[in-house]
C-alpha cells in the first residue's frame, strides 16, 4: 500500500493547478464584468447630461412663454384702463 503522503502531495499538486484555472477563469469574467459596468455608468451619465439639458430648456421655454403671458396681460391691463 503506498504511503498517505505520497497520495496526498499529488492531490494538493493537482488541486492547486485546478484552482489556479478556475481563478483565471473568474479573473477574465470579472473583467468583462467590469467592463460592461463601466459602458452602463457611461451611458447613464450620457443620459443624466441629455436630461439637464432637457430641463435647461424646458425651463428656458417656459420662461420665454411666461414672459409672454406677461407682456400681454399688461397690454390687457392697459386695454381695459383706457375704456
Amino acid at each position: 500500500m503506498a504511503d498517505p503522503i505520497d497520495m496526498i502531495m499529488p492531490m494538493l499538486r493537482e488541486m492547486r493547478t485546478e484552482n489556479a484555472a478556475l481563478h483565471n477563469q473568474h479573473s477574465v469574467r470579472f473583467d468583462l464584468l467590469e467592463h460592461r459596468l463601466a459602458k452602463i455608468e457611461g451611458q447613464m451619465t450620457s443620459f443624466k447630461h441629455a436630461l439637464t439639458s432637457d430641463t435647461l430648456m424646458t425651463r428656458l421655454l417656459t420662461g420665454e412663454f411666461e414672459e409672454r403671458i406677461e407682456a400681454l396681460e399688461a397690454k390687457v391691463r392697459e386695454l381695459e384702463l383706457h375704456k
